[in-house]
């Protein structure tokens, strides 16, 4: 696990130092749950740092989700640097069809915070030191068993960026992005891997910010009815 947070944190540093990118897409929480009473949780290293993103079921209907990414990282050879933080909250709606078919839809808001300087030997150098809000909606399906789950969804976020430092071009407006992803887990009932896939897409007219488009991640992903665990079922 550790080699391959490695790996991963090398080729995420790689993808920021091609840019400063002002907005960098976390990784979708997609909880899919069963039940009122249900916790989750994922532990993850991805392309944007670490993960750390906690759901719970608050009816048999109703969840809500925190997400936070950080990344803080120097190059050893350069004056190169990428500091970030980033948090959402969100609450959606969720249920079950069939025997194992899940469904949701979260909406919710998020901000970020990223401070980097990427030296380019050809161009000028590239600043970062910006915060940036967000709105999304997400809606994902799937299925779910006790050994496997699997699901597909679709971010819509609204995004604006706020520069810290003067630009040549600014913009103040916010910016559609369309982020589909696919989340895998594998494991036993309450403790699985979980790795996701996805893309952000920029939708609609031209925006002065850079961004990360690559979304990817690996880690674990923990779960525990609470109702069912205080009654000892």
């Amino acid at each position: 696990m550790k080699k391959l947070y490695l790996i991963l944190l090398v080729f995420g540093f790689t993808l920021l130092y091609s840019c400063s990118p002002e907005y960098i897409p976390n990784m979708a929480n997609t909880p899919m749950f069963d039940e009122k009473g249900e916790v989750q949780a994922n532990l993850a290293a991805s392309v944007s740092g670490t993960e750390i993103q906690g759901a719970y079921a608050l009816t048999d209907n109703i969840g809500i989700m925190a997400n936070s990414s950080f990344l803080n990282e120097t190059s050893d050879t350069t004056d190169d640097f990428h500091k970030h933080s980033i948090f959402e909250f969100g609450v959606g709606y969720f249920d079950t069809f069939n025997n194992y078919g899940r469904f949701e839809v979260y909406g919710g808001y998020g901000t970020g915070k990223i401070k980097a300087y990427n030296e380019d030997l050809l161009f000028d150098d590239n600043i970062s030191d910006a915060t940036f809000s967000k709105m999304f909606i997400q809606p994902s399906v799937g299925m779910k068993t006790n050994y496997f789950d699997g699901n597909v969804g679709a971010r819509m976020a609204l995004v604006k960026v706020d520069y810290k430092q003067e630009v040549e071009e600014s913009d103040e407006s916010f910016h559609a992005f369309f982020e589909p992803v696919v989340t895998g887990r594998v494991g036993i009932k309450n403790i699985k891997l979980v790795s996701q896939l996805g893309y952000s897409f920029p939708v609609g007219g031209k925006y002065a910010f850079d961004t990360q488009p690559f979304i990817f991640s690996i880690g674990l992903h923990f779960r525990i009815n609470t109702i069912n665990s205080a009654s000892g079922e």
